[in-house]
């Protein structure tokens, strides 16, 4: 049973490279998408860990804007392609980290081929409440010039509501950008936009198309019924806000006890103390099995 995590760079080299080596198994290979605004030259000593390679693409990422979705989709093709056959597809983070040690991880995933795992909420819950206007208006996020939200403003006032391009239930949440997908369900997600290209289009005029782009496409497939509503990661968002919560060694406690495989968001720059403590917790401690939810 092999697992692809694919993760998403964008600074903090010394960081990553703790990442991959927590993220080291047999039979785990690990393919890392830098920045294009980033230098190579920091992060190239990576790639000498077993099992370690640099995407064949880059390109340059602007948060919740539809490159980062592209990115993703890209680079989910590039995997596939590669010519290693794999099971999973796991999307990372830079910024995240196991909470459970690596052959637990893959003991999960051993025990539940052909499943995929995503977190979302149906269409009329209260996180679509507001975002709904994610859809419904037009953003300018994937562009950048001048006046651009001026602009954005004007349109809106103009343009009648949009709506998406397929007359599906939508899917999406917070927690929607990171997912561990089986293999033949991510081959689908990638030949389903190829299969659209309205659905590329549309997204360009979106914002945070990553939390809900994915969700909706797979969840009206027919890989529906194999697709588990939890995607295993600790996230905080108590603080509000569009971003989660950094943890620190304060939540130290609480990620020992989650029953998640990984967590997010971690910033060495903001506290290393607490990726100190998880590696200790992880190397001396045996975690019992986890069962999808």
């Amino acid at each position: 049973m092999k697992i692809a995590h694919l993760i998403m760079a964008h600074k903090n080299p010394e960081q990553l490279g703790r990442l991959l080596m927590a993220l080291q198994h047999d039979d785990a290979h690990c393919f890392i998408h830098l920045d294009s605004k980033c230098e190579m030259k920091d992060f190239a000593h990576l790639a000498s860990q077993p099992r370690v390679q640099f995407t064949p693409r880059r390109f340059a990422v602007r948060w919740a804007s539809y490159h980062f979705t592209n990115a993703i989709l890209e680079c989910t093709r590039d995997v596939l392609a590669g010519g290693e056959s794999f099971d999973f597809i796991n999307l990372l983070s830079a910024q995240d980290y196991p909470i459970k040690p690596a052959a637990t991880i893959h003991d999960f995933f051993a025990r539940h081929k052909g499943y995929s795992f995503l977190s979302f909420e149906r269409e009329g819950s209260p996180w679509w409440q507001h975002a709904t206007s994610r859809i419904e208006k037009y953003h300018t996020t994937y562009f950048k010039f001048r006046g651009q939200y001026a602009l954005q403003s004007l349109i809106n006032k103009v343009l009648p509501r949009r709506r998406f391009p397929l007359p599906y239930e939508l899917y999406g949440g917070s927690d929607g950008s990171w997912w561990t997908l089986d293999a033949a369900c991510a081959a689908y997600l990638v030949r389903f936009v190829d299969e659209h290209p309205k659905l590329r289009w549309f997204s360009l005029f979106t914002w945070g198309s990553d939390e809900f782009l994915i969700a909706t496409i797979l969840m009206n497939s027919a890989f529906k019924s194999s697709i588990v509503n939890e995607n295993y990661r600790y996230i905080d968002w108590s603080q509000g806000g569009a971003n989660p919560k950094l943890l620190t060694a304060d939540d130290f406690p609480q990620l020992t006890r989650a029953h998640k495989l990984f967590a997010r968001k971690f910033d060495t720059d903001h506290d290393a103390r607490i990726l100190n403590m998880l590696d200790g917790w992880l190397v001396r401690h045996r975690s019992p099995a986890l069962t999808a939810g």
